[in-house]
């Protein structure tokens, strides 16, 4: 059995967290991607006190396919050093995480 993740990502836009979260599904990296608006971060960067606007992308995955996943979002991100927080699934609904293993493949991945 897949070791079930949660991944949370922010994005500075709502068009570049939509092209991650289409791109970590289709790539089939991600079962699925949700994507909240209206995230308000506040951190400290570069020395600087920062606060802005981002939208919150949480993804359900796998660990298997994580190194993968974190790539994809690497190679699409505009921030030069991106959140990406996996979390461990402790547990839930059957159903639903057995829909989440069929939904993401690592022996996909092994392919390219």
């Amino acid at each position: 059995m897949a070791e079930r993740v949660v991944v949370l990502m922010t994005a500075g836009s709502r068009e570049e967290a939509e092209r991650i979260a289409d791109a970590l599904v289709a790539e089939m990296l991600a079962a699925c991607v949700n994507v909240l608006p209206g995230v308000i971060s506040v951190y400290r960067w570069e020395g600087e006190l920062q606060r802005d606007e981002e939208w919150l992308l949480v993804a359900k995955s796998t660990r298997q396919v994580l190194d993968d996943l974190v790539r994809c979002v690497k190679a699409l991100h505009s921030y030069d050093l991106p959140e990406i927080i996996a979390l461990p699934i402790g547990g839930g609904s059957e159903a639903y995480l057995r829909w989440i293993d069929g939904e993401v493949h690592s022996a996909w991945h092994a392919l390219d």
